[in-house]
């Protein structure tokens, strides 16, 4: 029973997100890491939607029942529309599985820091798991997921006491628990096991998947230069805990939030797409439509992960695109960014408002 929970789990954490990403062809010209890079930008986008559908329900109070029905049926269409795809794209041509850079027996010394890497990587997944501990952050989110699973309502109870309140509108547009809850519901899995178990393991590999397109992208030529920029990774995410706020340690034994989320996952994403644009802009190339929407995806994921994501994803936009325009003398460019960032904006005010 519970092998089967567990592969429900991957089929919504690592499958769907590939579907969801093969839509979007915005890495296609790239060497390596199509995988990756459709897997982790697969479900953005697939965040990105379920932060549209669930926050009007959220204000509309509606039970939680609504929100999974809506979010399954979206997601059958996203897998219809992927396969519907991917049949057409087959017929045209053979598309190339791109291989790890370096991972390659014949290039002896990238291959054992592959190896290295891939050693370090199950060592924190599987330390994430068995030394999870209760956060104190815990006793307000994990616990709304696990009253959005038992109650079906959505920031009507009380997280401390599970008493009947008014709507919690401040964390209801963020509602990263609530997307927790589903996945419980979906898996048939508590939402607490959900959070401390079967979430770090994936979260975390996402992570490490957008510093790899990271190098990818910094490190084009040395075939050793990407895996030693992982394992360099690495090393300052194990001896990061100096604090209880920094960076790695939200990754490691916090990666169940949203705010560590947003710090780990989605501002690296970000750089990603703002790299890719620079990329672009140097070559004199055509922003395709895709990568458009793929950052919209992410700014609204910032949403979905904090409040402050929103307004956090806006300054870092208009900042990178200020600069890119200057340095590259295109000044239209500022109209589609600005534009990316309109819904972070209409949901900036709606908390103001609401609040």
């Amino acid at each position: 029973m519970i092998a089967v929970k567990l592969l429900i789990s991957a089929f919504y954490l690592l499958v769907m997100p590939v579907a969801a990403g093969s839509i979007f062809r915005v890495r296609e010209s790239s060497r390596t890491g199509n995988l990756v890079f459709q897997w982790v930008g697969g479900q953005i986008f697939l965040w990105a939607c379920f932060q549209l559908l669930c926050v009007p329900m959220i204000l509309l109070e509606a039970d939680f029942a609504w929100v999974r029905v809506c979010y399954s049926v979206f997601l059958a269409l996203v897998m219809a529309l992927a396969v519907v795809l991917r049949v057409r794209r087959k017929k045209k041509r053979v598309v190339a599985v791109t291989p790890i850079r370096g991972f390659d027996r014949k290039n002896a010394a990238g291959y054992i820091l592959w190896v290295i890497f891939f050693a370090l990587l199950l060592l924190q997944l599987v330390q994430a798991v068995r030394m999870t501990y209760r956060d104190g952050d815990d006793a307000f989110y994990v616990a709304v997921s696990s009253i959005t699973q038992d109650a079906q309502t959505m920031y009507r109870k009380l997280p401390y006491t599970g008493f009947t309140t008014e709507l919690d509108v401040r964390h209801g547009l963020a509602p990263f628990p609530i997307w927790i809850a589903y996945l419980a519901e979906m898996t048939d899995v508590r939402a607490v096991s959900m959070a401390h178990v079967i979430l770090p393991v994936v979260l975390i590999a996402m992570t490490y998947g957008i510093f790899y397109l990271l190098g990818d992208v910094l490190i084009p030529e040395k075939e050793e230069g990407l895996p030693l920029f992982l394992i360099f990774t690495e090393l300052l995410v194990l001896f990061g805990d100096y604090s209880f706020y920094t960076p790695e340690n939200f990754m490691i034994a916090r990666s169940r939030q949203g705010k560590a989320a947003l710090g780990n996952i989605v501002i690296p994403m970000l750089w990603l797409l703002l790299l890719l644009l620079f990329r672009r802009l140097k070559q004199g190339k055509k922003i395709p439509l895709g990568y458009y929407v793929l950052f919209v995806a992410t700014a609204l994921t910032g949403c979905l992960c904090s409040t402050l994501g929103a307004m956090l994803i806006c300054v870092l936009a208009g900042v990178a695109g200020l600069c890119a325009a200057i340095v590259y003398r295109r000044w239209k460019i500022l109209i589609p960014l600005a534009l990316c960032c309109l819904p972070n904006v209409c949901y900036t005010v709606l908390y103001f408002v609401l609040e």
